[in-house]
């Protein structure tokens, strides 16, 4: 096969430890271990796809086997055993792959072929990939040979998941974990590659390879494959077109989503994200951006745009840095959490883009986000509460209406102005869990109601005082925001405290039972009895209880 019409992976596969991408380190390792003839039974190399892990292996087995010994490791003119292993066609180096042959009886059979010497090879060589797919039973038949090998015999494994090998094995190896590509590594080399097959891609276009790769370098020549196979003679592939290939899309329409969202309006944010999603882009992907985008808007500051980030480009960066610093660390927060809660939730949504654009209506009304700079604000004189005039006119209706509340509510000492609700109820009666929540849900307090319904094993309520038992998974500012909220929602203070009785289930626990007895309970019943006598292949899938009964 012309080496031109294979594709990049293949076409520039490492032949040399020179050649391994971002790897220096330990290919000097291997290398020196070879030239002192201190080789181990058995190599074991670990890391994430397309780390190079095959690559080495190889790179290892013709290094052992090179007739110009490792030191003049063949390049070009390739020795027999070096072009036979580069082909595929060396009897004595068996490659296998423990994905498709995971029984004890196909290490056996390896086991057994291993005693005989190699035929043309100095060293016959077992290249095992994915070797944590192999059953217990294997690994066990493994074992004596790999301790106590010929001394012609050679293992080398491969692994993307370390915690399936037993450690009896890998005590046995000689252990190398390859590390995730570097960004600058990984950019200078297809900044080479692209100069060897000419290509006309901007430096841009390559940087968004390197982030949708992961540091991986057969994932990189993949897509740089997809770049290649659309170039035009006449014009550069650059940014906006490589965005398009990918169903990619900038970061800076999400940040002008997100400003959509504080400014509270419902019918550019929509809009945004009807074309986003027309342009390709999956739902959950969408929502996976969102969260990273929140990410960098709380961590701007810990962030250098350098030539070594590639997650944002100038434009993006600046956009993020003015985003946030206008805004509150708790709203930020708090839009992070109510986003992760939603994508723990996306899988079980038929229709997902509903579900996106229920997301963002809530979103907009989750809290009343308001830029640290905003022109609104209230000041006390005589006991009322009075309104800068001056920035009502571009108002969003979100907001015109938290003024029209605030114009009619009388401020009380001591006690926070809470816009969203009109009057305090001091006859409010909170008996249970459930009446927490309903309280949280009502106020849009998402956050709380979130560890009510999922952390909170209550034990009492009464007087005014709510005892529950200690969770770790609480969040650890939960008493006092709570103990704040019951002041401000019933004009009575509560005590929250903690206690050493194990307390009731939670509301999801709660939840959870009740679903499992309503179908344990509907499954035994006459009618799911009769139904399957007329349909024996008929199932139960949901059961849900009516409300109105």
């Amino acid at each position: 096969m012309d080496s031109n019409n294979k594709v990049l992976a293949l076409k520039y596969r490492p032949q040399t430890f020179d050649e391994l991408v971002g790897q220096h380190e330990i290919a000097q390792s291997i290398f020196n271990s070879i030239k002192n003839n201190k080789t181990p039974n058995a190599y074991m190399f670990l890391g994430i796809r397309g780390s190079g892990k095959t690559s080495t292996a190889r790179i290892v087995a013709k290094a052992l086997n090179c007739e110009n010994g490792v030191e003049n490791l063949c390049t070009k003119n390739y020795c027999s055993s070096c072009k036979s292993i580069i082909e595929g066609n060396n009897i004595d180096i068996l490659e296998i792959d423990a994905a498709s042959k995971t029984s004890v009886d196909d290490v056996r059979e390896l086991i057994e072929f291993s005693r005989y010497k190699p035929s043309s090879a100095k060293y016959k060589i077992f290249i095992c990939d994915e070797v944590h797919m192999f059953s217990k039973s294997a690994f066990a038949a493994l074992l004596k040979t790999l301790e106590e090998p010929p001394p012609y015999l050679k293992f080398i494994f491969a692994s993307t998941d370390v915690k399936k090998i037993p450690v009896t094995i890998i005590s046995r190896c000689q252990r190398y974990d390859l590390s995730r590509i570097k960004s600058e590594e990984l950019f200078d080399y297809l900044i080479k590659i692209k100069n060897l097959e000419k290509a006309k891609i901007s430096d841009d276009a390559l940087k968004l390879i390197v982030k949708l790769s992961e540091g991986s370098v057969r994932d990189s020549l993949s897509l740089l494959d997809r770049v290649m196979l659309v170039e035009n003679d006449s014009k550069e592939i650059d940014l906006k077109i490589a965005q398009k290939i990918f169903g990619y899309f900038e970061k800076s329409i999400i940040i002008n989503l997100i400003e959509n969202i504080i400014d509270g309006d419902e019918v550019k944010t929509l809009r945004l994200y009807k074309d986003i999603y027309n342009s390709g882009v999956e739902p959950k992907v969408f929502l996976n951006e969102f969260l990273e985008t929140i990410y960098y808007v709380k961590n701007i500051s810990f962030i250098n745009l350098d030539g070594s980030n590639f997650d944002l480009n100038d434009k993006e960066f600046e956009k993020i840095k003015s985003l946030s610093s206008n805004l509150d660390n708790k709203d930020i927060l708090l839009l992070w959490q109510f986003t992760l809660d939603n994508l723990e939730k996306i899988d079980f949504v038929k229709n997902q883009y509903q579900f996106i654009e229920m997301f963002l209506i809530r979103s907009l009304y989750l809290k009343k986000i308001t830029k640290k700079n905003t022109n609104l604000f209230v000041t006390e004189s005589n006991q009322d509460i009075k309104i800068d005039k001056t920035i009502l006119a571009n108002q969003t209706q979100p907001q015109k209406e938290v003024v029209d509340q605030l114009k009619n509510i009388k401020q009380e000492k001591n006690i926070q102005v809470n816009p969203k609700i009109k009057n305090k109820n001091t006859g409010l009666k909170i008996e249970s869990l459930k009446d927490l929540a309903e309280l949280c849900e009502q106020n849009r307090e998402l956050k709380i109601k979130y560890d009510i319904e999922n952390n909170l094993r209550l034990v009492s309520i009464k007087d005014q005082k709510i005892e529950i038992s200690f969770n770790s998974t609480l969040d650890k500012s939960f008493v006092k925001e709570l103990s704040n909220k019951l002041l401000e929602w019933t004009g009575k203070r509560w005590i929250i405290a903690f206690s050493k009785e194990n307390g009731s289930q939670t509301l999801k626990e709660q939840s959870q039972n009740l679903k499992i007895n309503l179908f344990k309970k509907e499954s035994e019943s006459g009618f799911s009895k009769e139904i399957k006598n007329i349909f024996p292949d008929a199932e139960l899938l949901k059961v849900e209880e009516d409300e109105n009964i």
